[in-house]
């Protein structure tokens, strides 16, 4: 196998199917993906080891929704990282690559050298799914605890969509020739597939905590340990690459679950921010209010959180009354 079709895995997401288990699942391997998104910030390891993962979570869930939509998830914490966004668009077509974008915000002085997941305290993780216009967007939360994001979201699909669902994932700095040090992340999602069955039915409240096993029992439940026993054997650096392909990674796990692939959804990092954006979300304020927001040198001033744009505007051609006379 030659570097070139080793790089070729890089930055996608490919879908795969258990035919003699019933289980569905992806593998992601994110690169290029990483690097567009930390390098827009200087975070410390602890921040960018979570950001990192909340990416790579963001890829395998991003996978499942439709062309058009977007995905988003979120942490908010009480803890020394307060919260961490990411967005994943989805494809306005098939064959186009999705955009993924993340950005955390932290108090530098409270976080420790413990483990990525002792720097956010109480509070939850949020999943929400933007299906366009005319639809109402779709949200849903748990509560952070498990040790993990990815805890944290087998936990969610548990509760909140009675899927079990099982992440291992593997994210960290490598160092390649030619390439520098840079963060690598690779991980596979196995989930059962959607069946109706009693825990369709959502009901009001905390209720109870669920766990995947809790979801399962009989042939499914042997199916469900089954495949989970066999995704135990898997080795970081098997996750991460560059140097085994998902579908080798697949076969070497799974053969004996007969693993179907499906066509890679190639991801790359991309934000949507735009000069339109800002004015439109400015559009609100009076003239008096954009007064508030002029700096002393006479501009209004934006930065886009996720990738670092700079916008410098007239605060005469923003705001409300702005609006207004431009739409005279």
């Amino acid at each position: 196998m030659t570097l070139g079709s080793k790089i070729a895995w890089d930055d996608t997401v490919l879908p795969f199917q258990l035919d003699a288990s019933d289980m569905r699942g992806r593998v992601a391997r994110l690169d290029g993906v990483l690097d567009g998104v930390l390098k827009q910030h200087d975070y410390p390891d602890q921040v960018e080891a979570l950001v990192a993962e909340m990416a790579l979570l963001t890829a395998l869930i991003g996978q499942t929704i439709d062309l058009r939509w977007k995905l988003s998830l979120q942490v908010q914490s009480k803890g020394a990282v307060r919260m961490i966004a990411t967005d994943y668009y989805a494809p306005q077509e098939g064959g186009r690559a999705a955009q993924i974008r993340a950005y955390s915000s932290y108090d530098a002085e409270r976080l420790t050298d413990g483990v990525p997941f002792d720097q956010v305290g109480e509070g939850y993780f949020a999943i929400m799914v933007d299906q366009g216009d005319g639809m109402k967007p779709y949200q849903g939360i748990t509560p952070l605890a498990g040790g993990s994001l990815s805890a944290c979201a087998e936990a969610y699909f548990a509760q909140s969509e009675q899927l079990p669902t099982r992440f291992s994932l593997s994210f960290g700095k490598s160092t390649e020739p030619g390439l520098g040090e840079h963060w690598r992340a690779g991980g596979i999602m196995l989930q059962s597939m959607p069946k109706a069955s009693p825990f369709a039915a959502k009901g009001d409240g905390d209720g109870e905590i669920l766990t995947a096993t809790d979801l399962v029992d009989g042939e499914e439940g042997d199916n469900w340990n089954r495949v989970n026993i066999l995704l135990d054997t898997v080795e970081d650096l098997e996750l991460i690459g560059p140097s085994v392909p998902p579908t080798d990674l697949l076969v070497r796990l799974f053969h004996e679950e007969q693993p179907r692939v499906y066509d890679a959804q190639s991801v790359r990092f991309g934000c949507t921010c735009s000069e339109d954006r800002v004015r439109q979300s400015l559009s609100i304020y009076s003239a008096r209010d954009i007064g508030t927001m002029t700096t002393d040198d006479g501009r209004v001033t934006a930065d886009c959180q996720f990738c670092g744009a700079h916008y410098d505007l007239d605060p005469k051609s923003v705001g409300f009354e702005a609006e207004q006379k431009n739409g005279a």
